[in-house]
């Protein structure tokens, strides 16, 4: 029955203790347990996680940690909230002290555990990490300013400074001076690229990074796998930074082609191009800080055929139903013995609603060839293989549409549609209204479907504006003499009648 008693407290203190509550020593009275600020979403290096620093095996106790420590002593529950200061010495119940300096979480667990459980064989121990500790670290060398910022024993060195860099900030040369005074040297590029963590190491209490400025920083771009901007170290140039840093060269790569813009330390104060060959790269020629290295492809040695006309460049536009005003000309690479049908089938978004596909044309020298690329384009029957020659010059025009002005205007007819116009712009054209005839500018706007539209909207291809004849006094003007002189005459002829008798 004692044992039973003894197992039944203690499985109150553990459940109390996942509860987040622990005992006072000395009292009977519950506490609440340190808040360890864990945060759903955070990663290790931004807040302080007792679970998370539980299941790192390699969490390091640290000064500032908080323990609690529970078993059952006879019949007599235990609880104990261990804190850990900068001696490192703690003291377990009136058992003995452990000087737990560079020691694991695990392994000071498995000695508290060792030395509770030979005094106490059936106390049932439990020893959790309550309350990670958090301590100051000094940030100073080349860095925006030197600062002192919070970290705690899970947060790497990478995390930790990132946004203290400069544009000259080294990350290959960072010294870390321990609070016993030793001093070490460490690469983040290894271990991002490499994955090397010995690189990357966890802070402790105490510490002070010191940043180093760069030597030499250069750009890499072009064919290469991994371009980007690297920093070199004492001895790497050019054939290490396509090697090793851009980790080697595309299948097109053209090392005959290497153009380097130097922009410091050159022959011109707004710097230089330099082109370099495979022999440079062989050579392994230096490279000097800020050089910008690109390395060509074959791909830029394709033909060129040109598009010009009622087309928009893919590579800045895609909207197929933009309405172009104005020609454009795009130079396009091709593969040789490529036809115009399988070429425009793979850019068929350079088309607008306003491209006259029908009416498109070859230029090729002195030559014209027309084309229909409505059907090379969307007719799966058509077939007109047309191989495309080096600079050729494809011209597609612009569909020619027209806005239709009748009625009361000095000059009826149909003129060339403009996008986002209204009405009186193409009244305009037609020489302005006849005043004698419109009054109040009087339309009727019908489109090619008979739907009338408001003066208030634009106009859209082949509508038709119908300037009204609607003046009163215009007509009366016109008619009026006839219908005097008609008048007249009647009045004329009864008067003669009446003279002459033949009307009494």
């Amino acid at each position: 029955m004692k044992i039973l008693r003894n197992f039944i407290k203690l499985g109150i203190i553990v459940l109390l203790l996942g509860s987040g509550f622990a005992f006072a020593q000395d009292e009977n009275l519950l506490i609440p347990s340190v808040d360890s600020k864990s945060k759903i979403g955070h990663q290790a290096n931004d807040t302080p996680d007792a679970q998370l620093a539980m299941s790192e095996s390699s969490y390091p106790v640290t000064a500032g940690d908080v323990y609690t420590l529970a078993f059952a002593a006879g019949e007599t529950s235990v609880s104990y909230s261990i804190p850990v200061d900068s001696t490192y010495k703690i003291r377990i119940a009136n058992l003995g002290v452990i000087d737990c300096k560079n020691l694991t979480y695990l392994q000071l667990k498995n000695i508290v555990t060792g030395i509770v459980q030979k005094n106490y064989p059936m106390g049932g121990v439990q020893f959790v990490l309550t309350s990670p500790a958090t301590f100051r670290v000094t940030i100073t060398g080349e860095v925006v300013k030197t600062v002192q910022k919070n970290a705690w024993a899970l947060t790497r060195l990478s995390t930790f400074i990132k946004e203290s860099f400069t544009d000259y900030s080294s990350s290959r040369n960072i010294k870390i001076i321990s609070e016993s005074g030793e001093e070490k040297t460490y690469d983040l590029f290894l271990a991002d690229r490499k994955g090397d963590l010995s690189q990357n190491p966890y802070l402790r209490p105490g510490d002070k990074i010191v940043v180093n400025r760069i030597t030499r920083r250069v750009a890499l771009n072009g064919a290469v796998e991994r371009p980007g901007v690297y920093e070199l170290l004492d001895g790497e140039n050019l054939k290490k930074l396509i090697d090793y840093y851009g980790n080697g060269l595309k299948s097109l790569a053209d090392l005959s082609r290497i153009e380097l813009y130097r922009s410091v330390t050159g022959n011109h104060d707004s710097g230089e191009k330099l082109y370099l060959n495979e022999q440079s790269y062989v050579d392994d020629f230096k490279l000097i800080c800020y050089d910008e290295i690109k390395i060509s492809t074959f791909e830029d040695l394709k033909p060129v055929v040109f598009v010009e006309g009622a087309v928009t460049n893919t590579n800045t536009n895609t909207n197929t139903n933009t309405n172009l005003v104005a020609s454009t000309k795009i130079a396009m690479r091709f593969n040789n013995g490529e036809d115009y049908a399988f070429f425009l089938r793979k850019n068929k978004n350079m088309f607008t609603n306003v491209s006259d596909l029908e009416n498109a044309y070859i230029l090729r020298g002195s030559e014209t060839i027309p084309v229909d690329l409505s059907k090379m384009l969307y007719d799966a029957t058509y077939y007109s293989k047309i191989e495309i020659k080096y600079n050729d010059r494809l011209i597609v025009p612009f569909k020619q549409f027209f806005v239709t002005v009748s009625g009361a205007v000095y000059s009826p007819g149909r003129y060339p549609y403009i996008p986002d116009r209204t009405w009186d712009y193409y009244v305009g054209l037609a020489g302005g209204f006849i005043k004698e005839k419109n009054t109040m500018d009087a339309v009727t706007i019908i489109d090619l479907n008979g739907k009338k539209h408001k003066k208030t909207e634009f106009i859209l291809p082949e509508m038709t504006i119908d300037a009204k004849a609607n003046s009163g006094l215009y007509y009366f003007n016109q008619y009026a003499p006839v219908i005097t002189t008609i008048l007249s005459a009647v009045s004329t002829s009864i008067s003669v009648l009446a003279v002459t008798g033949v009307i009494n």
